[in-house]
């Protein structure tokens, strides 16, 4: 049978526990962020709307491997895969990613994608103000995704083919 007066220090002692940390935390300086005035400031390994990466001579890292859409488990990645030629070079591999597309009405930002890149060519930014009324507007296509092409990059090699019957 539980002794009442255990039962009555057990409880003091809890609240007094409890009041330390409120009294501590009450003591601690105020830490305000003056968001939208400044910038706010993130950690390194924070997951924002993710980056479609480039290498130093401005092509695309991804080769549409398609990992990054089967390692997903939301599956809110969509690819169409194309192949590259000698005209048209527009990654460094094989293929490239034609259509890429991420669903932000269903993407969890788990980081799955990023780790499975054998390229590490899709990656977590910092963007993070993606909230919107319309959830058209979530669903963001390859020319939102890629990161801008370094300073002195040349354009990829896209020749225009001929109208047929000439």
């Amino acid at each position: 049978m539980p002794n009442p007066i255990n039962e009555v220090f057990e409880a003091a002692a809890a609240v007094a526990k409890g009041m330390t940390v409120t009294l501590k935390e009450l003591m601690s300086p105020t830490v305000t962020e003056n968001y939208p005035d400044e910038p706010p400031k993130f950690e390194e390994r924070y997951r924002g709307v993710h980056v479609l990466q480039r290498d130093e001579n401005g092509m695309e890292k991804c080769v549409a491997c398609f990992l990054c859409a089967a390692a997903c488990p939301s599956n809110c990645i969509y690819i169409e895969a194309a192949e590259n030629t000698d005209t048209v070079r527009i990654s460094g591999g094989e293929r490239y990613a034609k259509v890429y597309n991420i669903d932000y009405n269903r993407c969890i930002f788990c980081g799955y994608c990023v780790e499975a890149c054998p390229t590490d060519a899709i990656t977590h930014g910092h963007g993070f103000e993606i909230a919107s009324y319309n959830t058209a507007t979530l669903i963001y296509r390859k020319e939102q995704l890629l990161a801008p092409a370094p300073a002195g990059a040349k354009p990829p090699v896209i020749a225009e083919e001929a109208p047929a019957g000439h």
